[in-house]
């Protein structure tokens, strides 16, 4: 039987489009048939047969990385630690990342586990049978990176679209300050025992974005435990501290001369404000508009 060549070529097109829509659908079979697999920042591919449901997060950052995904709904249990957004304070808490309570982890039969890279659990929790991945950022390109790869792992496909608007908010508060010489040297505090914001953490990112000078140097990595002489002689124009750790601090041998101190050029973050300032996830413009703030308040000569 002949066609005319017009009905032929259509003849044609639909065979061609018929294979296509068969293949396609074969195509979607086998990634469905092939689950999710994601590389950890330990090298180590996790693989999981759909998207998980079920989630426990053993990081704040994390935890804040999956909501603000939208997914916060898979979130079966979460770190003492993770307290924003609010929805998570209702989820049972199982442990800290030095000391994951695994049976109340187990218990909540997650699909996977975040948690940090330095977490001591790792190891317990897959000799259980347990899915892991472990992500641990310090820079605002780990957080970036740690953001697409739960993007992947929730089949979140927008998330470098959310990490944009994240890096633009950073981007305003820094223009938000007026010009000033690069001269303003900084001493950022994170955590009780001296351990300080070095270069290489995004909080020393954002203070380089904002235009103020990080009194670590970076041959010291993105968060050294600094001895209190380190800080004398390096003796910052600007001190930034939580709460938590700012008590006693004139009393430390030799402070009391630190130009911040003297000058009264010091920023006490609260623990809602620190919160913020130390994670490096969806509120890191929120953290560059605190840390403007106090620039613009105390950072004046």
């Amino acid at each position: 039987m002949s066609f005319p060549m017009d009905t032929s070529a259509q003849w044609a097109r639909l065979c061609w489009a018929g294979l296509c829509a068969a293949w396609l659908l074969l195509w979607a079979g086998a990634l469905h048939a092939a689950g999710v697999q994601v590389v950890d920042d330990r090298g180590v591919t996790v693989v999981l047969p759909r998207s998980p449901q079920r989630i426990v997060s053993l990081l704040p950052s994390l935890t804040e990385t999956v909501c603000e995904l939208g997914q916060c709904h898979r979130l079966v249990g979460v770190d003492r630690y993770s307290n924003f957004p609010q929805a998570v304070r209702r989820l049972p808490q199982t442990g800290g990342g030095i000391d994951p309570n695994i049976e109340a982890i187990v218990a909540l039969r997650p699909e996977v586990v975040l948690m940090a890279t330095s977490s001591r659990g790792v190891q317990r929790l897959e000799a259980l049978g347990l899915k892991v991945l472990a992500m641990e950022p310090k820079s605002a390109a780990d957080a970036q990176r740690v953001m697409g790869k739960l993007g992947r792992l929730l089949e979140v496909p927008d998330a470098q679209r959310i990490w944009r608007a994240i890096d633009a908010g950073v981007s305003a508060a820094a223009q938000s300050l007026p010009a000033r010489p690069r001269a303003l040297r900084v001493y950022y505090e994170v955590s009780t025992g001296g351990y300080a914001a070095g270069t290489r953490s995004f909080i020393g990112e954002i203070m380089a974005r904002l235009g103020v000078q990080n009194i670590v140097t970076p041959d010291l990595g993105p968060f050294p435990r600094i001895n209190p002489e380190y800080v004398v002689r390096a003796n910052p124009d600007l001190i930034m501290i939580g709460s938590r750790n700012v008590q006693g601090m004139e009393q430390r041998p030799g402070w009391s001369g630190i130009r911040a101190l003297r000058e009264q050029r010091v920023c006490v973050f609260t623990a809602e404000e620190s919160d913020v300032l130390v994670r490096p996830g969806p509120r890191m413009a929120e953290a560059a508009r605190l840390m403007a703030r106090c620039i613009a308040d105390k950072g004046a000569p």
